[in-house]
């Protein structure tokens, strides 16, 4: 079953309501009406959709839900998802990025030193050489990629990767394209 399909099965509050009642234990649609709430002729209906689609067996009353399918659509989805875009040419370092880097926003600061550099190396890219930013304006890049912008601001200054004076910050390290 693709995942796509599980998705689309499980988006019906009913039938996620069986599905969850099957997980918890219950085995009959009896069982299955009481734990989930919901009337007989709802869980009937349910059930009977689960079973066309392979996700439940039925034998009379008796349900019963194939939770393995669940990690089977998630293995074929990861299988057929394509591989993540770099965020580095370097090895080492776009594995650092891929662990601190989710869609485009830092899910944590690094803790490690080495790796905490990486970050900020691939931050001070959002940054122009030769213009200069009022602290506003920095505050509002930085926020893009992490909510604590006084910390991030703070790493690329002691850092070397932005000089500030003035209120303004400029970039001064790290690494240009050209």
């Amino acid at each position: 079953m693709e995942a796509a399909t599980l998705v689309g099965l499980l988006a019906d509050e009913t039938r996620l309501k069986v599905v969850a009642a099957l997980a918890l234990g219950a085995g009959t649609i009896e069982q299955v009406a009481a734990a989930a709430g919901l009337p007989l002729k709802d869980v009937a209906l349910a059930a009977r959709r689960l079973s066309r689609s392979g996700l439940v067996s039925r034998d009379g009353h008796a349900l019963t839900l194939h939770a393995e399918r669940f990690g089977a659509a998630a293995r074929a989805a990861a299988e057929s998802a394509p591989p993540p875009t770099p965020l580095s040419d370097d090895p080492a370092e776009d594995a650092v990025l891929q662990a601190f880097v989710r869609d485009g926003r830092l899910v944590s600061i690094p803790a490690q030193r080495s790796k905490q550099l990486v970050v900020l190396r691939h931050l001070a890219a959002v940054f122009e050489p030769g213009v200069r930013y009022p602290e506003r304006e920095v505050n509002a890049l930085l926020a893009v990629w992490h909510p604590d912008v006084a910390a991030l601001r703070r790493y690329l200054v002691d850092d070397g990767f932005l000089s500030r004076e003035s209120g303004e910050y400029w970039r001064s390290g790290g690494y240009v394209d050209v």
